[in-house]
């Protein structure tokens, strides 16, 4: 009968092989919490911050008041809000159309580039413009810009807190600027210029605007903003609540 050594099974780890385990993970898992709740700690600040702006300063406070009196307006004529952007700010757009729309606020996305390249032809005379972009100066906007009739009410949604140092609004008379500044650079937040804090306050500033003009349009119907959402969304958990 052949016999064959027998090599012992390998010992499990050792208890300091194991702590030493913990502690790595430990600090990680401290380190991926220290930076969701410096994320959250941040985003917040900037919408106190933005929140402060339209209560305190008369153009930002002057600005939304003519936003939503432009877009109510262009509702009651038939008109539709054209909301433009690119990018993540063409995201934030996105999800305003579905907010307006789903409050009986006929509304619509204008791809920049697209629309240079024919979809223009979706504009009417009744129609508002919103331009969403954090820097103000987004080259596809700015080509776009001397193409947009220049009797339309033009709405710019940006980090600009002035409308002479904004290219969108600057000689525009037809212009309406909506401030959304951040307190601090996103590379000064979190080292890198990915857009997250500028990007919840746009979307912010977008929800205002949407429930702001749904009130103003429907408030004195029989049926107010809830039962006009109610209708348009029955749908999903929010449908059957």
């Amino acid at each position: 009968m052949l016999s064959f050594p027998i090599t012992p099974p390998a010992d499990s780890e050792s208890d300091d092989d194991r702590d030493g385990e913990s502690v790595e993970t430990d600090s990680q898992a401290h380190k991926i919490l220290e930076t969701a709740t410096h994320v959250l700690a941040t985003e917040a600040n900037a919408l106190l911050h933005l929140s402060r702006l339209y209560a305190t300063d008369a153009l930002a406070r002057d600005g939304f008041l003519r936003a939503v009196e432009a877009i109510a307006e262009s509702q009651e004529k038939d008109g539709k809000t054209i909301v433009i952007g690119v990018g993540k700010s063409g995201k934030i757009g996105d999800k305003l159309v579905a907010s307006m729309n789903s409050l009986g606020l006929l509304t619509t996305f204008l791809n920049p580039t697209d629309a240079l390249h024919g979809d223009l032809g979706i504009i009417r005379k009744n129609d508002v413009l919103l331009l969403i972009t954090y820097s103000g100066k987004t080259p596809e906007l700015l080509q776009l810009l001397p193409h947009l009739p220049a009797h339309l009410p033009l709405i710019a949604l940006t980090a600009h807190t002035s409308y002479q140092t904004s290219p969108l609004t600057r000689g525009r008379s037809s212009a309406i600027l909506l401030p959304a500044p951040i307190p601090e650079s996103e590379v000064a937040s979190f080292g890198v210029a990915a857009p997250t804090t500028s990007t919840t306050v746009a979307m912010a500033i977008g929800d205002a605007l949407s429930l702001s003009v749904a009130e103003r349009i429907h408030s004195g119907e029989c049926k107010g903003p809830r039962e006009v959402f109610k209708k348009n969304h029955p749908g999903g958990a929010i449908g059957v609540a």
